[in-house]
């Protein structure tokens, strides 16, 4: 090992931790020569050694009798959740593929890692230190042997099929690409062994990827890509490589934001264009109403609203900057350029999302040659990307990002022409969504959620893994839950980097968390909680009033949605001006933006279940499981009545059993937000003088409101 590390073929680091964990390893040949025989230290060893330097695993076996790398495998394996990979998911894909079923014969391979908080440990049960460094044959638990830093995750998803298996994870402290490349070998070799077919690999677009890619083979190289790598190696089998789309969309976002205008073929692309955009906020404006209104020729008063929510390289993104380009705004009179790289950026991301007009299998018959074209549209403009002073992008630091897709694009056309999955799967084309980190985003999300914590001890990692593991089902659309997900998950943590709403928080950072619109405290004064208030009340005044109240719930959950359809169905907007809804012209009363027909509903539904089944702030009245009885009841109230939120129809079926969905949990939200107002009212007025009687004023029309917080005085 010495001698190998003088020769710069194994790192000091790695060689350190060899003779601190193994230094009474027997030296003598004829110890070696039985595998069966091999101690748990020397198995660690061989392990440990060909994952970490297979050069330096490859010599040793010239002298020592070492056994084949993927003899390894085995050790490597293990049951109960531990680390390493998982026996009893690879026994129950086995147990798939022998019973016949196909949709189970392919997949691609997902990596990513998790941050790990180092902390050494007791276990009592195992009576060992825990912390440290696993990667399956057993603990490094030695004196000088550092701690876990991140758990690696290998997860399989199906090809033709939607279906996941998590593989299993390693503990480590710092890892390499070659070490990723080697752990990827074997995972790809053990789902061999279990008559799985590996088609593609998928890791994350960054230093590590891009370095785990050419440890494989792989070559990125915009005059000469080499999309496959051969596993084994040497051998006929080809196996295709992505970087995640999520992650190549935020090295591209940060590119444009650093260079602020590229060039390519006569075009420019302005970032400041974005700026302004996210940056629009509310803008009142006046607009003729339509013939269709009835009222024709008459002017209404409109908001315009930028959604936040909309995804920066989207349609969504494209029309806007259009439609404000012909509202005469001065900022957006020469955006064409910025539009066309947009509607471009957007249509790579409909073929690898499998959305849009290509679908979840972006290959069917009809597709191939406009997404050919598509394709060398997209490699004709990043080759030609130039900043401000002539020098071509992807020759920059900034260029991984760009690379990435030019790869994505080769691994996808080389698998449509060459691994179509046969015709006797449930589907025999290929579908987008195993190509994406997605998959196994949520799973980490849901681990995260079991965690209770986004950077866990070793202890509090493995106990969530082995909750989840004990959930997995290996079914298509049902990864492990730990519960409840975030109500707002339209997009994973990587997707909401390329927001509106985060390049708007950029540039007007915030002291805290955004705060939420002034709670109009009318609704607080005038909804009635009693019979006789009911009596005393005007019902225009208890309309108005509730409107209010429906619209700032609205605005509230509007602060963290992260899903532009859902963000829009919150609020009533007139005449849709764009196909999609990235701006919204809304309707504004009392300085409170209108709610929707939906969200009106379901407040006045809740208010009507907290008038039949409670006093507000009554005894034992601000209980959790009153709460919880109260949106009991208001559900019941809903079921059986009209749909609700007529924009979100695909959002109604989508997620297990369509339980928690966000149709779903947006129902919820509303309700309970509206309950959290009406019970806890103290929380959102800030009156100086609770008690006084508030100054009136006349807004347009009939009815009078009380004048907005700032200007309230007591009497």
């Amino acid at each position: 090992l010495r001698e190998l590390a003088e020769k710069r073929q194994l790192s000091e680091e790695i060689v350190s931790l060899l003779q601190a964990q193994f230094s009474d390893l027997p030296r003598e040949l004829h110890s070696w020569r039985q595998m069966a025989d091999y101690s748990p230290e020397m198995r660690q060893f061989a392990c440990l050694l060909h994952l970490y330097h297979i050069k330096a695993y490859d010599y040793l076996r010239k002298i020592l009798p070492l056994p084949h790398p993927y003899s390894l495998t085995n050790w490597l394996s293990n049951n109960e959740a531990a680390a390493g990979f998982s026996s009893d998911i690879f026994l129950r894909l086995q147990d798939k593929v022998e019973r016949g079923d196909q949709a189970c014969r392919y997949c691609a391979v997902l990596v990513q890692d998790v941050p790990l908080q180092k902390q050494q440990e007791w276990d009592p049960q195992t009576k060992q230190l825990t912390g440290f460094v696993d990667l399956g044959a057993g603990i490094l638990d030695a004196d000088e042997a550092p701690l876990a830093s991140e758990a690696i995750i290998l997860m399989a998803v199906g090809i033709s099929s939607p279906w996941t298996a998590p593989l299993g994870y390693f503990l480590v402290n710092s890892t390499s690409g070659r070490f990723l490349a080697q752990l990827l070998r074997q995972a790809i070799h053990k789902l061999n062994n279990v008559g799985i077919v590996v088609l593609a690999v998928t890791s994350s677009a960054s230093a590590r990827g891009a370095e785990t890619a050419r440890a494989l083979g792989i070559r990125i190289d915009p005059k000469r890509i080499q999309c496959t790598f051969q596993h084994p190696p040497g051998s006929a089998h080809s196996i295709a490589y992505f970087f995640d789309v999520c992650h190549a969309l935020l090295l591209i976002r940060n590119a444009l934001q650093c260079f602020q205008k590229v060039e390519w073929l006569g075009d420019t692309m302005w970032w400041q264009h974005v700026v302004e955009l996210a940056a629009l906020g509310e803008q009142r404006v006046l607009e003729l109403c339509s013939p269709e209104s009835g009222r024709a020729g008459s002017k209404g008063s409109y908001h315009l609203k930028v959604n936040l929510a909309t995804l920066l390289f989207s349609e969504g993104v494209a029309e806007a900057l259009e439609h404000l380009q012909k509202l005469g705004l001065a900022s957006f009179q020469s955006c064409s350029g910025t539009v066309k790289f947009v509607r471009l950026m957007s249509s790579l991301c409909d073929v690898f999302y499998g959305r849009g007009p290509y679908g979840k299998e972006p290959f069917l018959a009809g597709n191939y040659t406009k997404i050919s074209n598509l394709f060398d549209e997209a490699r004709s403009c990043f080759v030609n990307l130039t900043d401000s002073v002539g020098r071509y992008i992807i020759k920059s630091k900034r260029k991984l990002g760009f690379l990435s897709f030019l790869l994505n694009a080769e691994s996808l056309k080389w698998l449509s022409s060459n691994h179509t999955c046969p015709k006797g799967t449930p589907s025999h084309h290929l579908h987008a969504h195993a190509f994406s980190l997605d998959p196994l985003e949520q799973f980490l999300r849901a681990l995260q959620q079991a965690c209770g914590s986004s950077s866990p001890t070793c202890t509090v990692f493995q106990a969530a893994y082995h909750k989840l593991l004990a959930s997995c089902s290996l079914a298509p659309g049902s990864p492990p839950s730990s519960g409840s997900a975030s109500p707002w998950d339209a997009s994973l943590s990587q997707r909401r980097a390329v927001t509106l709403g985060s390049i708007h928080a950029q540039y007007h950072p915030a002291p805290g968390r955004t705060l939420a619109p002034e709670y109009p405290y009318s609704a607080g004064l005038l909804l009635p909680s009693s019979a006789l208030s009911n009596a005393l009340t005007d019902l225009s005044l208890h309309a108005q009033s509730l409107t209010c109240t429906a619209g700032w719930v609205a605005e509230q959950l509007a602060l963290d949605l992260q899903c532009e359809a859902c963000f829009a169905s919150l609020f009533e907007a007139g005449e849709s001006r764009l196909r999609c809804r990235s701006v919204l012209y809304i309707r504004k009363l009392g300085g409170v933006s209108l709610p929707s027909a939906s969200v009106h509903h379901i407040t006045s539904i809740s208010e009507q279940v907290l008038n039949r089944y409670g006093k507000v702030g009554g005894a034992n009245k601000n209980t959790k499981l009153w709460h919880l009885c109260l949106e009991q009841k208001v559900f019941q109230e809903l079921l059986g009545e009209s749909p609700l939120f007529p924009t979100l129809t695909n959002h109604l079926f989508e997620g297990e059993l369509s339980i928690n969905n966000h149709y779903t949990v947006l129902v919820k939200e509303i309700t309970r937000c509206y309950l959290n107002i009406r019970t806890h009212p103290a929380q959102h007025l800030n009156l100086k003088y609770p008690c006084g009687r508030h100054k009136l004023k006349r807004l347009k029309g009939k009815h009078l409101f009380p004048s907005p917080l700032g200007s309230c005085q007591s009497s």
